[in-house]
Parts: C-alpha cells; sequence; structure tokens
C-alpha cells in the first residue's frame, strides 16, 4: 500500500509542477516586459504593434503585417507600413494613427492591468484603434465597449507608468 500512495503522491508532484509551469507560460505571455514601466507597449526592437500597419486597421479596416521598409518612430516606437502611402499617412497625423492606451489591452487598461495585444484582435471605436489580449478577452470587451473605454480612460493615467507585473 505506502508503493501505492508513493506513486500517487509522486503523480500528483509532478502534475502540480507542469501546471505550474503552464500557468507561469501563460501568464507572461501577456506582456513582453512585465518589468518595464514603458507607457508603450514594444518589443526589444522598440516595435509597436508586433510590426502590424496602424493605418491599415483604418485604411482596409483589417490588421495588415507592416514592412521594415516603411517605418516611422512616434513617441519612442517604431512603426511600420503596409505601403508609402500609408507610411505618408501616418507621418501626416501619426496621433490619430496610434493604438490607444500605447499599444496594451482596452480590456486590460479598463481593468486596471498593462496586458500585451493580439493585433488581430482590434476594433476602431470614434476614430480610435483599441486592441485586446486574445478573442475572448476581445469578446468580453465588446459587450459593452463604451463603459470599458471610460473605464480605461480612468485608469490608464494611473497605471500607464506602471510595471505590469505591479498592476
Amino acid at each position: 500500500m505506502n508503493l501505492k500512495k508513493s506513486v500517487i503522491a509522486s503523480s500528483l508532484a509532478a502534475a502540480l509542477t507542469l501546471g505550474a509551469g503552464a500557468l507561469l507560460t501563460v501568464t507572461s505571455s501577456y506582456a513582453y516586459d512585465e518589468t518595464s514601466t514603458a507607457a508603450i507597449n514594444v518589443d526589444a526592437q522598440a516595435v509597436i504593434l508586433k510590426g502590424y500597419d496602424s493605418v491599415a486597421y483604418f485604411s482596409k479596416g483589417m490588421p495588415t503585417l507592416g514592412d521594415k521598409r516603411f517605418a516611422a518612430k512616434h513617441d519612442g516606437a517604431t512603426y511600420y507600413f503596409a505601403s508609402a502611402e500609408n507610411l505618408q499617412k501616418f507621418q501626416a497625423n501619426p496621433s490619430q494613427y496610434a493604438p490607444q492606451y500605447g499599444g496594451y489591452c482596452a480590456m486590460g487598461a479598463a481593468l486596471g492591468k498593462k496586458l500585451d495585444v493580439d493585433p488581430t484582435q482590434f476594433k476602431v471605436v470614434d476614430g480610435k484603434l483599441y486592441l485586446n489580449v486574445n478573442a475572448d478577452v476581445f469578446q468580453k470587451w465588446s459587450q459593452d465597449v463604451a463603459g470599458n473605454i471610460q473605464k480605461a480612460e480612468a485608469n490608464w493615467p494611473l497605471i500607464k507608468d506602471k510595471a505590469a507585473n505591479t498592476l
């Protein structure tokens, strides 16, 4: 009987270890650098939106990968564009095309968190680009867009300069 208890205990310990590892992986995938206090969500090369063209969300109504040949810097982030035309549109009015909440998740901001985004989970509302961390969160955010934007607007000034892992 002791052998059976030992096997069960070992199996349980292994399962808990694997589960904890998976949880840490999922949790850490939400933000690029959870210790960063930056108000913009960029990768190690300072590229925002994971390289997607911010103008295309407005002009095409869909996410489109940008090209390094058409790049511009704005507020510490490097933006890539799918065409020279989109680059020119951005350069004429960068704030019009910059994502809200520094490119962090809109629902996260509504909840007082700084989460990474999936650039394919977006909505343009009143001429502003909002992104979310994944499809499930996007669906939840979409249930009360106006209310969630109001909450995010109130929270963003309080969290924008804090590290994600402290929120």
